[in-house]
């Protein structure tokens, strides 16, 4: 796809108010979401594309290189699915500082009044994205720049609990755009808040991952962000609805333009095969984890859509087994 056809993608999901956002890393990761109705600003602009309300912000910039890239995986009873907004590897790193770093002004920021705020990158060392937050309190910028230089993370600093008592707005910067969350932080012992928050999983973190194993990627690419369409049968909070064609074709039409071509051919066939009446003894299993993963999400799918199909059982039972080891396991990245 060529950079302006990117970009309609982009500006087209921004306005559909069910689509969801991310962007960061496995483990540190901000969520931009809205409500049904709550007012957004769109930001339409040479070099930008954002969506901002009261709560936060999604905004995009440099799109020459990026790759859409849309994928399902398996998550629980469910399935999942998501479009990768994904740069080479080569072209993809940012800054990766491990000490706590003041970096100046914020005037890339997405609300002009915004932009007088200092930002300070957390120094969390992260390949695609940086981890920053952004204040005008006195009393906080005065904290920070006592701990300046050191890492955030390690034993006995208290330039954290400072933070999270704060809640400072939280600025992950990527090299095609940026994503500011506006709420507060919840405590450690806290539940996020609903609409827009982030994450910071230091477990996670150590891992050096770049994503999650379940979500395939095409090689020698990395994801940066995400946008989550609207799922077919839960809400915006993960809780059930009534199954929803309309937004399952959305996906599945998104998938077709921008899936993996071998999966999107076994997932037709699979469909082909179970409404032709065929029996599941012809398909051999899947040596690889995202092809059992495609045939049990396709398998789920057709379950969940009101027309049931006398032998679908008979392949459920065949096919949609539990994976050994985490391969259940998905959490954007």
């Amino acid at each position: 796809m060529t950079a302006p056809d990117i970009r309609e993608l982009i500006r087209t999901q921004l306005l559909i108010e069910t689509t969801q956002w991310n962007l960061g890393t496995f483990g540190a990761i901000a969520e931009f979401m809205r409500d049904p109705d709550e007012p957004a600003t769109p930001i339409d602009e040479p070099g930008r594309l954002a969506a901002v309300t009261a709560r936060g912000g999604i905004g995009f910039g440099d799109l020459a290189q990026l790759r859409p890239f849309a994928s399902e995986s398996v998550v629980g009873a469910g399935w999942s699915h998501r479009v990768a907004l994904c740069l080479p590897a080569e072209s993809c790193a940012m800054n990766r500082r491990t000490v706590l770093t003041e970096l100046g002004r914020d005037r890339a920021a997405l609300r002009a009044e915004d932009r007088d705020g200092l930002l300070f990158d957390m120094g969390l060392g992260t390949l695609q994205v940086d981890v920053c937050i952004r204040t005008a309190d006195p009393g906080l910028i005065a904290t920070l720049r006592s701990f300046v230089g050191r890492p955030l993370l390690e034993p006995g600093n208290p330039a954290m609990g400072a933070i999270v008592a704060a809640g400072p707005h939280r600025v992950f910067i990527a090299r095609p755009g940026r994503c500011e969350v506006y709420q507060p932080i919840p405590p450690a012992d806290g539940r996020s808040p609903e609409g827009p928050h982030t994450h910071v999983l230091p477990k996670l973190l150590a891992a050096g991952r770049t994503h999650a194993a379940t979500e395939p990627v095409p090689d020698d690419f990395v994801p940066c962000a995400h946008f989550v369409p609207a799922h077919p049968v839960k809400d915006a909070m993960g809780r059930p609805r009534a199954w929803d064609a309309k937004a399952h074709a959305h996906f599945q039409s998104l998938l077709a333009s921008f899936g993996d071509r071998s999966l999107v051919a076994l997932k037709q066939s699979l469909v082909a095969a179970i409404e032709a009446q065929e029996r599941p003894e012809r398909i051999p299993e899947p040596a690889s984890r995202f092809e059992r993963h495609s045939m049990r999400v396709t398998l789920r799918q057709m379950a969940a859509a009101p027309q049931r199909l006398m032998n679908l059982p008979a392949w459920l039972s065949a096919f949609d087994k539990k994976e050994t080891s985490s391969e259940d396991d998905y959490g954007h990245a």
